[in-house]
């Protein structure tokens, strides 16, 4: 793995990534991948190397020459098929899956120090919980793999979206861990109707560590999703987002994710070149 990548273009200061898992291939479908779009980085997805060919999945992560701008891992319990059975199955919240869970986390923090790379993001679930024993159950779950993380010398990253700006920002407040950040993605608000995207920016900005780069139109069915559509065609607001990141002094890498669509690569070059001429 490359640590330079100088000679790929950027969003003004910021460099930019891809989602692995956005591409639907292999690892080496992701490198060819990355070399058409004109982008340097990638966000690696981890949960590979929990199947049967995990060690070779890792051997080929090895022998490229991309930057990995974070690692992130999904747990094999997560139904997205609805609101309600990701609510019942996301993340580290389920009792039934936390024992299986926590071991994978720290596997993925091992890998993580061993590539050498500072951030893993995950869905940690949704924390908002009228229930204050489960409420505490799951920070202190999270307070568990935030201190793993800190004697890896790694961060652990919540990614945004199942639960409101402020919801996230006391939990971050109560934990006050400094091995504990945000990957903020702002099509995830909209997705899930927990709040404006550019207005969060403002309230999580001293805990953002990396960013996803994805847009989405909001559903008009309480309880149902809303839908993902190409960057810059949602509701997200393109310029505005750049600018709140801009404001809030955001310094790491833009990772452009797409979950959604016929012609994925197209639309996640389309970003690219969007995100390269921002101000240019």
């Amino acid at each position: 793995m490359s640590t330079e990548n100088a000679q790929f273009p950027s969003c003004g200061a910021w460099p930019l990534s891809v989602c692995s898992w956005s591409l639907r291939t292999d690892v080496e479908g992701v490198s060819k991948a990355m070399q058409q779009i004109g982008v340097g980085q990638v966000n690696l997805a981890l949960k590979p190397v929990f199947l049967d060919n995990g060690g070779a999945y890792l051997t080929a992560v090895r022998q490229q020459p991309w930057t990995i701008s974070a690692v992130t891992i999904g747990f094999f319990q997560e139904d997205y098929s609805s609101l309600e059975s990701i609510r019942a199955t996301g993340g580290i919240v389920p009792d039934a899956e936390w024992e299986r869970n926590r071991e994978m986390v720290l596997r993925s923090l091992a890998i993580t120090a061993d590539l050498g790379l500072r951030f893993l993001s995950l869905h940690a679930g949704f924390i908002e919980e009228d229930d204050q024993a489960k409420a505490r159950r799951i920070r202190d779950r999270l307070a568990e793999l935030a201190d793993a993380a800190a004697e890896y010398g790694r961060m652990l990253l919540m990614e945004t979206g199942q639960e409101t700006a402020a919801s996230l920002r006391e939990l971050l407040e109560d934990l006050n861990h400094p091995a504990l950040g945000v990957n903020f993605d702002p099509a995830n608000m909209i997705l899930y109707g927990k709040g404006k995207p550019v207005e969060a920016v403002a309230q999580l900005g001293p805990w953002i560590r990396h960013v996803h780069v994805k847009d989405a139109v909001a559903t008009r069915t309480p309880g149902t999703w809303g839908a993902e559509v190409p960057w810059g065609q949602g509701q997200v607001g393109s310029t505005a987002f750049l600018m709140a990141l801009e404001s809030v002094g955001y310094q790491g890498a833009l990772a452009i994710e797409r979950e959604a669509g016929d012609d994925r690569l197209g639309d996640i070059r389309r970003a690219a070149e969007a995100l390269k001429s921002w101000r240019s």
